[in-house]
């Protein structure tokens, strides 16, 4: 056997070691989530081979005429989900989406508003200092709104007077925009319409993380709050493939559509739009029921670590109004997020650091911040209910605040895991959830 060919071998050892463990694991990853069957099967056809630069209908390639088809309809689901004038459903990642959003809404060098990093921001929202999509990529002058760590939200009377106070100085804002990683309660759009007319602001909103609650009408509905256009990722709480989604009013649709072909993308993973389409008709269908117990089993989580004495963010307004929860482990005895989510990936538990807003106060940063991060969405689209959150939390508080051999709890969740093997609120649901599937 050459060394080469065993190095193929070894691909597909290592993907089916991934698969297996997966099957064994609690992930409350907040960013991620399980695709159907049928998603998965979308997503391997012969599409993932070919060209389709441009929009339907006008490509620069032959070869379309079903991948066109399919587009369509995935734009057709995409509107009615979110009940939008206009959907792009080219980006091939919630970045991208994003800087299809300042292409189209912006010139380079304007400035804007945003959250930061440390208030739940994402790097794609960022300043150039920070290596931030928008400030590096295309020279975006960034300013952070006003934040109120209290009630974990935008401060709206103290942002309205920053902005006043930057447009008297002659930093003209051009853009607002509104969402982030970490997101557990609405933002404020509609308080800020106002003063974006006033001023001939646009109003953007990245739903990167909550797409599938707003979709299923669960969290907040920005085009109608105030938002002229919405970005999404479709494979976190819209439990679809990697890839991302614009929508916006009917009159920034031949903006959008010139940012995305040619200015952003050549080909655009046509197997995804495939598997996007399979799961946007899964969330039309389901969608409701899922978002409902997606929220419930976040609220039953920070409930039960509450109840076990762990510092949840945000107690005095119910913790979260989404499938995130935030959690400050300072003052716990591993004493920051990156041991706690070491110890806990050894216990079969997949979680991760983040940053909280006062961790730049008391000398911490992203590599050893006092908060973790927890989303309910994956183990939600397996089955599990609010019982089941109080028996994560459980295994969580053995490993943490116990300090047992992780070995052990990495048994008992391997153990717990083989009842909640499929996946739930999709039409195909046969093939378990991690099963790997090996053409020949």
């Amino acid at each position: 056997m050459t060394e080469h060919r065993q190095l193929y071998d070894k691909v597909f050892s290592l993907i089916e070691q991934h698969d297996s463990w997966m099957s064994k694991t609690i992930n409350l990853i907040a960013s991620e989530n399980v695709s159907s069957p049928a998603v998965r099967s979308a997503i391997v056809c012969d599409f993932r081979d070919r060209y389709a630069e441009g929009w339907p209908g006008e490509r620069v390639y032959a070869g379309c005429k079903y991948i066109d088809e399919v587009e369509l309809i995935c734009i057709d689901l995409a509107k009615k989900l979110f009940r939008a004038e206009f959907a792009d459903v080219r980006p091939v990642s919630g970045v991208v989406a994003n800087l299809m959003m300042y292409t189209a809404m912006m010139e380079p060098l304007d400035r804007m508003m945003a959250l930061s990093i440390a208030h739940g921001g994402h790097i794609s929202h960022a300043r150039k200092s920070l290596g931030g999509t928008a400030g590096a990529v295309r020279g975006h002058k960034v300013r952070n709104w006003v934040f109120d760590e209290k009630e974990f939200n935008i401060d709206v009377d103290a942002s309205i007077k920053e902005i006043r106070r930057l447009q008297e100085k002659g930093q003209e804002i051009r853009f607002l925009l509104f969402g982030g990683s970490v997101f557990p309660f609405p933002h404020p759009v509609k308080e800020f319409r106002e003063i974006a007319d006033e001023f001939g602001m646009h109003i953007g909103y990245d739903s990167a993380h909550v797409s599938g609650l707003i979709a299923a009408g669960r969290f907040q509905d920005p085009l109608r709050e105030g938002a002229d256009i919405m970005t999404a990722s479709t494979h976190k709480t819209l439990p679809g493939p990697q890839h991302g989604i614009v929508l916006s009013k009917a009159e920034f649709a031949d903006a959008v559509k010139v940012a995305a072909f040619p200015g952003l993308l050549s080909n655009h993973h046509l197997h995804n739009v495939a598997g996007l389409a399979v799961a946007l008709a899964e969330m039309i269908e389901f969608g409701k029921e899922y978002a409902d117990q997606v929220i419930r089993n976040a609220k039953a989580l920070a409930q039960a670590l509450h109840e076990r004495g762990w510092n949840v963010v945000a107690e005095h307004k119910g913790f979260t109004e989404s499938h995130v929860v935030l959690v400050d482990v300072s003052e716990t005895p591993m004493k920051d997020g990156r041991t706690v989510e070491e110890h806990l990936e050894r216990a079969n538990i997949i979680i991760n650091r983040n940053l909280l807003p006062w961790d730049k106060k008391m000398g911490r940063d992203y590599r050893r911040p006092g908060g973790i991060r927890l989303g309910s969405s994956e183990m939600t689209r397996l089955g599990m209910k609010e019982s089941e959150m109080d028996a994560i939390v459980e295994f969580m508080h053995r490993v943490v605040m116990k300090g047992e051999d992780v070995d052990r709890v990495a048994a008992d969740v391997a153990e717990f895991r083989k009842d909640f093997q499929k996946v739930h609120f999709a039409f195909d649901t046969e093939t378990p959830a991690y099963a790997h599937l090996r053409f020949r």
